[in-house]
């Protein structure tokens, strides 16, 4: 197995997970830069490795440079730096591989699909990881490395994975929204979010064997008008809640009407 010489710009919840999980499989982390300088000390600390708060100072020694920075600021960043054509990897599931040509002349995509706190560990082998690069090369560099970190590997051009991008936010981002206005509206009641747990537990447990259609359930299929007219009433006091209730009830059931 080929070990690389890796740097990390960026020192957030994906950097965290992967810098972590390639310093266990032998790699060494250059560097790590982050604007934040705690970040940047904490992930350094983790993976043994000096660390910068000015993108000024990135070294020139390593063989891949990471790039895992909010995309707002991504561009930004990169302008700053020389890289002189070292390999430049970003892992975003939104961004297309290309905005990284200015910058190298070798780069490429290791988007990891999974979502990622610091707090908490994860089974990298697990999680699918989708790469794309820039040359024959460069694309089976990083199908390789990724090879090391996960039994999940596909290449995937940066169209498709912008779809699989929006589709993770619905299944994902917005699912854990709804966790957490159920959890505040309970709050509101007294009530312990605890108890929803088993419930959440069984959804997720129920799509791994089921189409998620055939797994819903609940008054919005029918369209109840009598429960769902009452739940709208008590939400009168959550004016946001209401309106995302009865947007999603009426997505659900129109879904629903729709013959495959």
């Amino acid at each position: 197995m080929k070990s690389y010489r890796i740097c990390f710009i960026g020192a957030g919840n994906v950097a965290t997970h992967l810098a972590v999980e390639l310093k266990q499989l032998g790699h060494e982390i250059t560097q790590v830069y982050s604007r934040t300088e705690e970040a940047a000390k904490i992930l350094a600390r983790r993976v043994n490795a000096p660390y910068i708060n000015s993108i000024c100072e990135i070294t020139r020694t390593a063989d891949i440079y990471f790039v895992a920075l909010k995309d707002s600021v991504f561009e930004k960043v990169l302008e700053e730096v020389e890289l002189e054509n070292k390999l430049l990897v970003h892992c975003s599931g939104s961004l297309p591989m290309d905005i990284l040509s200015k910058f190298s002349a070798n780069y490429g995509v290791v988007y990891p699909l999974q979502t990622f706190s610091k707090s908490r560990a994860v089974n990298f082998w697990e999680i699918p990881i989708f790469v794309e690069g820039n040359s024959q090369s460069n694309e089976k560099l990083l199908f390789d490395l990724s090879k090391q970190l996960s039994g999940l590997v596909q290449v995937m051009e940066s169209h498709k994975r912008k779809s699989l991008h929006i589709a993770a936010v619905f299944a994902s981002n917005f699912a854990n929204h709804c966790y957490a206005l159920a959890a505040q509206y309970l709050e509101s009641k007294n009530i312990s979010f605890e108890v929803l747990r088993p419930l959440i537990k069984e959804t997720a447990q129920k799509v791994q064997e089921l189409h998620p259609k055939m797994a819903q359930t609940g008054p919005a299929i029918r369209y109840d008008e009598n429960v769902i007219n009452a739940h709208l009433e008590e939400l009168n006091e959550m004016p946001k809640v209401r309106e995302l209730y009865n947007s999603i009830s009426k997505s659900i059931f129109e879904l629903h009407q729709k013959k495959e």
